[in-house]
């Protein structure tokens, strides 16, 4: 089920488990399953239940299918499908089987007619609104339907009337007869099929009317023998349903519905619809946008499918919702990134430096770790020449307090080379420094000057060999911890979350990086060459963390 392996931290879920396999439930086995609807991508809400229900099924040697709900063929399509088995696959897990709610539309409807037959469900003639306003409050019981009491022999003929789509849409619906009292809104006598003259991606023009969530789910995890079903605490209300439905229709298996806290992360909106609604007024590139929630934004941003996983182990599954810090998440993937991405060296806003003397045509080759803990990843060769560049935040004409860069006659060292000295600075005619022109200590390579101390260390390219690259810089989309309580979706936008630099030069064992490769920029941070842009003409590279928790400030 899994390439990787499976959480073994103890949670309420586990523990439930346990004790049906130690009872010998259902014959100490586990199937599970994962059912997103295939009308949207994946975002990062989605990896939480993906990682229980597929790593629930590795921890016990059991199976976990992946079903689409496709009965909603109005917003449903094969690129949504196809981006999700991409998804969970990227996330490193295996399903045992691949199955479709419409692979049960033929059960589903005769599984609806034997309700029909226990007087259990009817044809409802009503109107959306008349039923609407027989339907109660949440302290006023609901009112029974004109139609509740048809004949099992109308309701039978209507109901397959529907299916051969002889009347409109919105013309009657198909609904369980259980307590228009009930306490529960849930129960006061569900739709349970709809009329929808809709083209089916799979099933083509055979049906006129399709089921909802609600019957379709709890009979699709019978059908499949699913022994635990693994939802978030949305749908536990609607467990009693799950439950009379299947007690109605005396299936062979049961499964067992448990609900869990849903994922709730800081400056992150997860609403399906808000999501859509980003993508189609273009407030960010797309679905695989780096500032996306999205698994493929995600992925594209450079967070790697370990730190998702990681994540979901660190924040846990509980019973009760909890806002969940970003610096979690970001937390994860610098953990990770610390330990294998290769140190190299950016220079975001250059400005040239010129050591003036050393010889117009020097140049030397340095070889560099590739990571300073980790011996076995190699060394690579950075040339230095006569001129360099430097960041220009890492020069100041007056200094602020406790600076320790580069100034005016003062000293700093070039990482893994010389200590430099800052001789003249050159300007242009609005005033902009366009220059230094420094002198070396030749006996400071690999060795402490002497005499005197130079704290100060930045980082450098050579102006001859370095390699013109483009990057991007990104900080949440939302600038607002709970972006759902902005007046607008707009108003919740951080309009500067995205900052793209085409100016930079990198190093030059950056040009042979191939797209989604990630590495520390050394004093800057972690980033990966962009999966769909980076190229070895035009590299392209994202920042996928800080280097050190900026939310701590």
């Amino acid at each position: 089920m899994s390439k990787s392996e499976p959480v073994e931290a103890s949670n309420f879920i586990k523990n439930i488990i346990d004790d049906d396999v130690a009872a010998g439930k259902n014959d100490g086995q586990v199937v599970t399953r994962f059912p997103p609807e295939p009308n949207g991508y994946l975002h990062i809400g989605h990896v939480k239940s993906i990682c229980l229900n597929f790593g629930t099924a590795t921890r016990y040697n059991g199976r976990c299918n992946l079903r689409f709900d496709d009965t909603n063929p109005a917003k449903e399509s094969e690129e949504f499908a196809n981006s999700i088995k991409d998804d969970v696959s990227w996330l490193g897990f295996e399903w045992s089987e691949l199955r479709h709610a419409s692979d049960y539309f033929d059960e589903l409807y005769d599984y609806a007619c034997e309700l029909i037959r226990k007087g259990k469900a009817y044809v409802d003639s009503s109107s959306a609104e008349e039923m609407r306003e027989l339907r109660g409050t949440l302290t006023e019981p609901g009112i029974e339907s004109p139609f509740r009491d048809r004949s099992v022999e109308e309701n039978l003929d209507l109901f397959e009337r529907m299916k051969a789509g002889e009347f409109d849409d919105g013309a009657h619906v198909l609904r369980a007869k259980i307590d228009m009292a009930s306490g529960n809104i849930n129960l006061r006598d569900p739709t349970l099929y709809r009329i929808r003259k809709i083209h089916h991606v799979r099933t083509g023009d055979k049906w006129s009317i399709y089921p909802m969530y609600d019957y379709t789910h709890c009979v699709s995890d019978a059908i499949e023998n699913i022994t635990h079903s693994l939802c978030t605490l949305e749908f536990e209300d609607h467990r009693p349903l799950y439950d009379w439905v299947l007690d109605q229709l005396e299936t062979k298996s049961h499964p067992q519905q448990i609900e869990f806290a849903r994922l709730s992360l800081e400056y992150t909106m997860l609403s399906k619809r808000r999501i859509i609604q980003l993508v189609e007024d273009k407030h960010v590139h797309g679905w695989d946008d780096p500032r996306m929630p999205t698994i493929i934004g995600m992925r594209r941003r450079g967070y790697t499918p370990a730190a998702l996983r990681e994540f979901c182990e660190r924040i846990g599954i509980t019973k009760n919702d909890a806002w969940i810090e970003m610096m979690v998440l970001e937390g994860c993937i610098r953990d990770q990134l610390n330990k294998e991405a290769p140190r190299r060296m950016a220079v975001l806003d250059p400005i040239k430096v010129v050591i003036t003397d050393l010889p117009v045509d020097h140049e030397q080759l340095f070889n560099l770790a590739n990571h300073p803990q980790d011996e076995s990843a190699g060394k690579r060769e950075v040339p230095f020449t006569r001129e360099v560049y430097i960041d220009r935040d890492d020069f100041a004409e007056v200094p602020p307090p406790k600076y320790q860069r580069l100034v005016p006659g003062g000293e700093v060292r070039l990482r893994s080379s010389y200590v430099i000295k800052c001789e003249e600075v050159i300007k242009d005619a609005d005033g902009n420094v366009t220059e230094l022109r420094c002198t070396h200590d030749a006996a400071t390579l690999g060795n402490k000057p002497e005499g005197r101390k130079v704290k100060g260390v930045i980082h450098w390219v050579s102006a001859t060999h370095g390699v013109a690259a483009q990057v991007r810089l990104y900080t949440p989309l939302f600038n607002m911890v709970d972006p759902a309580k902005a007046e607008s979706l707009a108003q919740s936008i951080d309009t500067e979350s995205e900052t793209v630099l085409t100016h930079c030069v990198v190093e030059p064992a950056l040009k042979d990086s191939t797209a989604e490769q990630h590495f520390q920029f050394e004093r800057i941070g972690y980033f990966v060459a962009d999966r769909h842009d980076h190229t070895a003409e035009h590299p392209v590279f994202n920042r996928v963390v800080t280097l050190r928790d900026t939310w701590a400030k």
